[in-house]
């Protein structure tokens, strides 16, 4: 028996800023064939609302370090604010969405991420995705919106990266759906030239991944986004893309599809 198809859509903070980006991302969310799951992250805004309550944000390495306080500006921002926004804005377009964390119906279950040469504080790193809660709501037509939080069953919220999330619903959810992971940023696709959006690849597979490791087409911020790309595709996942919101349209094509 044929699998259904599960579009699981990750967007970054980029669409979350853009008013015209967000609308239009909503748009073409909302007519993508059911089921399908959108993951959002908001580290800009966290970032945003923290200094204007004197909470500075934390990096080391470029990655965010999450503290007592941090956390409850990531609660608020990430699973109230942004969250609830994208909600509101999808079901105005007949989209019927339910906001979650990975703590409702204990969708998430996450450590708190050990400490080694760096302590990042309240991140979690997944350990398991609830497929009987993903399933009743998606078998009940609802269209689930996750935040980038996650729990540990204790009581303890933990901050997760957002790309993270999505691969592991994408892959968590394989068995029961063919899974197709869309991350969408600002650029159209993975680029040769960094500085040329003309440039996209649109074909990567694990052999020419390692050569543009080598060449260093691939670095800084993609590199883990690649990493998770690949880790999904690795444990199920059937198709990962990259690129813009206009690949959300179907007829669209030019952008990054990843395979092994």
């Amino acid at each position: 028996m044929k699998k259904l198809v599960l579009s699981v859509v990750k967007i970054g903070g980029n669409v979350i800023e853009d008013s015209g980006k967000l609308t239009s991302l909503l748009e073409a969310f909302s007519k993508l064939d059911s089921p399908k799951i959108l993951v959002h992250g908001g580290g800009r805004k966290a970032t945003e609302l923290g200094e204007q309550m004197g909470i500075k944000a934390k990096l080391v390495n470029g990655r965010r370090i999450t503290d007592a306080a941090s956390l409850d500006v990531a609660l608020m921002v990430y699973a109230g604010l942004i969250n609830k926004k994208i909600v509101a804005g999808l079901q105005a377009r007949d989209c019927n969405a339910i906001g979650l964390s990975g703590a409702d119906g204990n969708a998430i279950h996450a450590h708190k991420r050990p400490v080694g040469a760096v302590d990042f504080g309240y991140v979690g790193d997944v350990e398991e995705i609830n497929k009987i809660t993903l399933s009743s709501l998606l078998n009940a037509g609802l269209v689930p919106v996750f935040c980038a939080l996650t729990h540990d069953g204790q009581g303890q919220m933990l901050n997760t990266n957002a790309d993270t999330i999505a691969s592991e619903i994408a892959l968590g959810m394989s068995k029961e759906y063919e899974t197709i992971l869309y991350y969408c940023f600002e650029k159209p696709g993975v680029l040769r030239d960094r500085n040329d959006e003309g440039s996209v690849i649109r074909q990567i597979n694990a052999q020419t991944y390692q050569e543009l490791l080598a060449d260093n087409s691939i670095a800084d911020g993609m590199l883990p986004k690649m990493e998770n790309c690949f880790h999904a595709l690795k444990h199920g996942v059937g198709r990962v893309c990259i690129g813009d919101l206009r690949m959300l349209h179907s007829e669209y094509m030019d952008y990054t599809t990843l395979a092994l």
